[in-house]
């Protein structure tokens, strides 16, 4: 029987430039983007807000973020069954809306990138451009 065990999470450094890059980018097409990055244990590593983004971006950031870390796959890929019961199972922790993404660096599964503040298309794409510009994998996360 093993006594413990080890596990790759994502450091600080990148999940801050993550969310640096996230609200570049959101900058770049006129959106004020909240960014968010959890650990594969739903832990909030990083977070940022830009001026002029709604309030409940900020939750809603958090939620996309942990939801992708712990199924890794995009919110938006989350099967639509789920889209009721997840959030109400998960008390409200976890959604369905497209804006999350894990994040891999090569098979590595080290965490999960939560965008809100535009339409959940939009937040999609400013979460894959994120992992592109960050040097993560994006393989079967396409839009």
């Amino acid at each position: 029987m093993s006594t413990h065990r080890q596990t790759v999470t994502i450091t600080y450094e990148t999940a801050a430039r993550a969310v640096a890059l996230a609200l570049e980018i959101g900058a770049e097409r006129g959106l004020p983007t909240v960014a968010a990055v959890a650990d594969p244990s739903m832990t909030l590593i990083a977070y940022g807000m830009a001026d002029g983004s709604t309030p409940h971006s900020a939750e809603t950031s958090q939620r996309k973020a942990k939801s992708s870390a712990s199924i890794r796959r995009r919110t938006g890929q989350i099967a639509q069954t789920l889209a009721a019961t997840l959030p109400l199972g998960t008390g409200g922790t976890m959604t369905t809306i497209d804006g999350g993404v894990p994040i891999f660096f090569g098979e590595h599964h080290v965490g999960g990138l939560g965008i809100a503040g535009g339409p959940p298309a939009l937040d999609a794409e400013i979460a894959l451009e994120t992992l592109k510009r960050l040097g993560a994998r994006t393989e079967g996360m396409e839009l």
